[in-house]
C-alpha cells in the first residue's frame, strides 16, 4: 500500500486526515471520504515520509525504528511508541527531530517484540498505555501490564485479555473511556481479534492501580475481512462515533493493508 506497508498506529482527524505509522520507522497522512451517510467513499494519499531521530535524521529500518503507537496531544504534537528499543518519543511535526518522553516504569521489562503498541490520550488529557508482553505480577498467567497518567504521574495497572490475545492498540472515546484493539494468532487459525471498551469506572479503577478487564464490541472474525489489525482510531462526527482500524500486512504477499470504518453504539 502506497509503497510499503507494516501499517500500525491510527490517528483519525476531525477533517478526515488518517495518520498511520510502520514499523520501518515511516508515516503516511491520508484523505478519507464520507458520503452524507458517513459511509467511506475512498482514500487518497496526502503524503509520506520517514520518521526522523532526535537529530532530524530520517531513521533507517532496524531495531531502533520499529514504530508501533500513534496518538496526539491537544496541542497537536505526535507521540510515537517504539518497541525492541522501547521508548515514547513527541514530534512537533513529521518533518522535525524526536523529543524524547519518559516512558513507563518498567517498560523497559517488557520482552524485545512485544511491549508499547497501545498508547492513547485519554479525553483528560490523561496518558494511557499497555504492553503487549510484560506480566502484570499481581495478577493471573496472562495478565499484562498497564499504565494510566503520564511522563510525571505514570501509575501501573493490570490489564486482562481474552486467552490467547494480546492488547496492540488503544483510541481514547469522547465519554472519557478508551477502546482497546486485541489481537489473536495460531498457525491453523490464523489472525483473528477483538475490540472492547474500557469505560470512565474502569479507567478510575486503573489509576488505583487494580486489574481491568473491557466489554467487547467487536470480535474480527468472519463475515468481517481478517488480518493483522494492529491499529484503532475514533472521531466524534455529527454526533456519531467512528471507529477506524487498520491491518499491518508485514510486507507480505500473503496478506493486506485493510481499513475498516464502523459506528460505535451510543
Amino acid at each position: 500500500m502506497l509503497g510499503f506497508g507494516g501499517l500500525s498506529g491510527l490517528h483519525l482527524a476531525p477533517d478526515l486526515t488518517l495518520t498511520a505509522i510502520s514499523d520501518r520507522a515511516r508515516f503516511v497522512e491520508m484523505r478519507l471520504a464520507l458520503d452524507e451517510g458517513l459511509r467511506p467513499l475512498n482514500l487518497s494519499l496526502i503524503r509520506s515520509g520517514f520518521l526522523r531521530d532526535e537529530r532530524g535524521r530520517a531513521m533507517p529500518p532496524g531495531r531502533a525504528a520499529d514504530a508501533e503507537a500513534l496518538a496526539r496531544l491537544p496541542d497537536g504534537t505526535w507521540l510515537v511508541g517504539f518497541e525492541r528499543r522501547h521508548r515514547i518519543a513527541a514530534y512537533a511535526s513529521w518533518t522535525g527531530p524526536a523529543r524524547p518522553m519518559p516512558a513507563p516504569p518498567g517498560l523497559d521489562r517488557s520482552p524485545g517484540n512485544a511491549a508499547l503498541e497501545s498508547l492513547a490520550v485519554l479525553a483528560d488529557g490523561r496518558w494511557l498505555a499497555l504492553s503487549e508482553g510484560l506480566p502484570w505480577g499481581p495478577g493471573e498467567p496472562g495478565d499484562l501490564t498497564g499504565w494510566i497518567g503520564g511522563p510525571d504521574s505514570w501509575r501501573a495497572f493490570g490489564y486482562r485479555p481474552a486467552a490467547g490475545h494480546v492488547p496492540v492498540d488503544a483510541a481514547a472515546l469522547p465519554d472519557g473511556g478508551a477502546l482497546v484493539l486485541e489481537r489473536s494468532f495460531g498457525l491453523l487459525a490464523g489472525f483473528g481479534g477483538r475490540l472492547l471498551r474500557l469505560a470512565p469506572d474502569q479507567l478510575r479503577q486503573a489509576s488505583q492501580g487494580r486489574l481491568v478487564q473491557g466489554e467487547v464490541l467487536l470480535r474480527l472474525e468472519p463475515p468481517l475481512p481478517v488480518d493483522n489489525y494492529e491499529g484503532v482510531a475514533v472521531l466524534e462526527r455529527e454526533g456519531r462515533v467512528l471507529v477506524a482500524l487498520i491491518s499491518d500486512d508485514n510486507e507480505s504477499l500473503w496478506q493486506r493493508s485493510l481499513l475498516l470504518l464502523f459506528e460505535a453504539p451510543s
